[in-house]
């Protein structure tokens, strides 16, 4: 109980933090951006766009170009081979492996001493300091939290140069009196075979005193089904009895929220979402009446939103914070202290409110499927399918696919309905050629399919002839610019198309 008294007060400072973006957004978004200009305008990056006669964000909008991946990655690679000021000051020694891009199986993302203190450590306390103020008589500190992260240690590329998932880089920099309320050790949470892994948690934290959970739902769903399978209790407060709080990101929550009330039956249980990713730590639940966010304004991002109707244009015009409206798509754009400049992170949010300003994530700026957090794109699939009909001897017409959601008895798994022109040889053969295609092609979907832990096989149903025509034609959408959805995050698609699949035309 003293320990979460004392808590409460270390973390007020940053709770005063947090209520001053409501007051002055603006002006420290400007405080943001000065800074981040100051700081690299002797860095090369800095000198090609001539950063030292940057006024102001129109001087930065009109001279710095919005930027990929693959723009960066020239530059990203120069960091990796141990250049100095390249995108940021200094030579950087930790960058974080994340999904890849349509080139690329992975792509790594500078992780700058700067970015780690002031950005993705200020967001844990930022969460935790959040969660107390709004619970003053939490016992949070009582015991211990419960933290899943990646499943690889970092990898060596060259000297003082390593890689690896986000949480993995963290870990291997966090101060050690994190440690001390966090499970389990570091040497657990580091290894790299995850069936061993969840062995090895499930066996360090039985018989702890654990009061609050940190990770992805998916993951955490298998890990908390491994325990209560070792230990023959029926729900999770049998095992943690003081268990208050998930805190939890990543991948939407509401598909997994009923079946964590099973498992956590309590009423007293809080869920506390958060937005942070290999790029940054964006945004907190603030109250827990609000499943919007409260995005994070001093942690050495300047933020800029394009409106989805722009996006696929080839000039699309970026705009600050203070111009936002609500209820309005957009398509997230940020500069950091990592060195990311006007970089499009592809993820979608929704402004819920102004002052503060509070958002709600949408998407990605594409169609894709992220239940499991396997971020898998239609690159990704389009080129899945081609292996997948080589090998098969197979063409496809139409497709769709979507997830469907894990349950108390079952795993989650991808459902692919797919219009054939020539089917494939063997439909089992397909689905293997498919499934270890897309392994190859994207690192999030095999490290979710490893051992079928978490996603298992793929399902594919057989669509009859001119399904998505006859699809297309109920809805009055053929011709012009309509389009069948070839990924969804959801199943509102495929709800339509199997009944219709099923039915005598």
């Amino acid at each position: 109980m003293i320990l979460d008294k004392i808590a409460l007060f270390l973390f007020s400072s940053r709770t005063k933090s947090l209520r001053n973006f409501e007051k002055y957004p603006d002006i420290i978004q400007k405080e943001q951006f000065k800074r981040l200009i100051n700081t690299a305008k002797s860095t090369e990056w800095g000198m090609t766009y001539d950063y030292s006669s940057i006024k102001n964000y129109t001087d930065f909008s009109s001279r710095v170009p919005i930027q990929s991946y693959d723009d960066a990655k020239p530059f990203v690679e120069k960091m990796m081979k141990g250049e100095k000021n390249v995108l940021w000051p200094g030579k950087i020694n930790w960058f974080a492996k994340s999904s890849g891009t349509t080139n690329d199986k992975s792509k790594f993302l500078p992780v700058t001493k700067d970015a780690l203190r002031e950005c993705h450590y200020r967001g844990g306390m930022d969460v935790v300091a959040s969660y107390l103020s709004n619970n003053p008589a939490s016992r949070f500190f009582s015991g211990k939290n419960l933290v899943l992260g990646g499943s690889h240690k970092p990898v060596t590329f060259n000297e003082n140069i390593q890689a690896g998932d986000l949480s993995a880089v963290l870990i291997e920099n966090i101060n050690p009196i994190a440690n001390l309320f966090r499970t389990p050790n570091k040497k657990i949470i580091l290894m790299d075979e995850w069936e061993a892994k969840l062995e090895a948690i499930s066996n360090a934290t039985i018989n702890q005193n654990i009061t609050g959970l940190s990770g992805v739902p998916s993951w955490f769903m298998v890990l908390i089904k491994k325990i209560l399978e070792k230990t023959g209790k029926q729900n999770l407060l049998e095992v943690w009895p003081n268990l208050e709080v998930f805190f939890h990101g990543g991948i939407n929550f509401t598909p997994y929220s009923e079946q964590y009330k099973k498992l956590i039956p309590s009423g007293k249980m809080n869920y506390l979402e958060s937005y942070n990713a290999s790029e940054g730590f964006f945004s907190l639940q603030n109250d827990l009446s609000d499943n919007s966010m409260l995005l994070l304004l001093d942690y050495g991002i300047f933020y800029e939103f394009i409106p989805m109707e722009e996006i696929e244009s080839d000039n699309p015009k970026a705009i600050p914070l203070e111009d936002v409206e609500l209820n309005r798509n957009y398509a997230l754009i940020i500069s950091t202290s990592s060195g990311l400049w006007r970089y499009k992170i592809g993820d979608t949010v929704k402004f819920t409110s102004k002052y503060p300003y509070k958002i709600i994530i949408t998407g990605r700026t594409k169609h894709y499927i992220n239940t499991f957090g396997e971020e898998l794109m239609v690159d990704n699939a389009e080129k899945a399918l081609a292996k997948a009909c080589l090998s098969t001897k197979a063409k496809v017409r139409e497709y769709t696919a979507a997830p469907v959601f894990m349950s108390t008895n079952s795993k989650g798994r991808h459902q692919w309905l797919i219009e054939f022109e020539q089917e494939p040889d063997s439909l089992k053969n397909f689905t293997i050629e498919l499934d270890n295609a897309l392994k190859s092609l994207n690192s999030d979907y095999e490290a979710k399919r490893y051992k079928n832990m978490t996603l298992d096989v793929p399902e594919i149903i057989l669509a009859r002839k001119d399904l998505f025509y006859d699809w297309l034609k109920e809805k009055g959408k053929l011709g012009g610019q309509h389009k069948i959805p070839r990924l969804c995050n959801t199943r509102e698609y495929m709800v339509e198309l199997i009944p219709l699949n099923n039915r005598e035309l």
